[in-house]
């Protein structure tokens, strides 16, 4: 595998794609606004309600791995953090009790091969309170050109109108999870989604470009018709500013997070706390007020 050479601007990529990311965030640098910049706010407004900090958790899932408990422990992190908590595969029992910790909870669904599988789970996450769902888009194959299988589960790729059904059949806002391109954008639009995770799954395939990277283009098609958010490496108040300036709504941070949880959900919270501390000091140094304010001529893309 080829690795970066270091000191040199052009830099030749590894395949690996997690690493191509954090590439891409460091090679974004900011400038400064003093004059007439005040106290920021971080607060953040989704789908009706109010929240502290647009950094969310990410939708992780199989957290036992990392603390006992893990699911719940994060869940908690996100509840004392005010952050919107999302929440990947698992079984209904373990949903109920992370819901039932107070955390606003987004409910991401695997493409189960079955359709009837995700109508179901569907189903049960509104009904247990979840105030959005939606569906990892991309863990439909294996890496052979197969059909994935998750943890013995069978999955399969979704059409524009099986989309569409989903949408349909939640009530509630359906979020697209692992779109990269313009062409799937534009399809879960067309679907009706009320949302956008521009992702590459920690990796799903090698080279991809960085989310970050896909963002302008995604947002040229979006338009402001729906929130569209970044998930993929984020590890700092600094690496979600980033994002925010150049027109993300919000980041999500998981893998970032989770060596933390052994260690509980306050020390969690503290590290989500941390982030919006290091994203607030930013936007006061650059003259953003509130999450509205954010301006991408702040970005420069480094070329020395």
């Amino acid at each position: 595998m080829l690795k970066y050479l270091t000191g040199d601007s052009d830099m030749k990529l590894t395949s690996n794609s997690d690493a191509i990311t954090r590439d891409f965030f460091d090679s974004l640098l900011l400038e400064t606004r003093y004059v007439d910049s005040v106290i920021p706010s971080t607060e953040f407004k989704l789908f009706g309600e109010t929240f502290d900090t647009p950094i969310m958790t990410a939708a992780l899932s199989h957290l036992d791995n990392t603390a006992r408990d893990g699911m719940v422990i994060y869940a908690r992190a996100a509840a004392q953090a005010g952050a919107v908590h999302w929440v990947g595969m698992g079984p209904d029992e373990e949903l109920e009790r992370i819901v039932a910790t107070g955390a606003r909870a987004i409910k991401i669904i695997k493409p189960h091969a079955e359709n009837k599988e995700v109508f179901r789970k569907i189903e049960h996450a509104v009904k247990k309170g979840c105030f959005a769902v939606g569906m990892d888009i991309d863990h439909a194959f294996n890496s052979q050109g197969g059909y994935d299988s998750v943890f013995g589960l069978p999955m399969k790729a979704k059409s524009t109108e099986e989309l569409c059904e989903f949408v349909q059949a939640a009530g509630v806002p359906f979020i697209a999870k692992g779109v990269l391109s313009v062409r799937d954008a534009e399809k879960c639009l067309d679907a009706g989604c009320s949302g956008i995770v521009v992702s590459h799954h920690h990796g799903m395939i090698p080279y991809a470009i960085p989310p970050l990277m896909a963002l302008p283009d995604i947002l040229s098609v979006v338009g402001g018709s729906v929130p569209v958010f970044v998930d993929c490496g984020i590890e700092s108040g600094i690496d979600a500013y980033k994002c925010l300036a150049l027109g993300a709504t919000a980041v999500s941070v998981g893998r970032h997070l989770m060596p933390l949880l052994k260690h509980g959900e306050d020390a969690v919270a503290e590290r989500i706390n941390e982030m919006t501390a290091e994203l607030a000091g930013v936007m006061a140094r650059s003259g953003v007020t509130d999450l509205a304010g954010f301006d991408p001529t702040v970005i420069h893309k480094r070329n020395f």
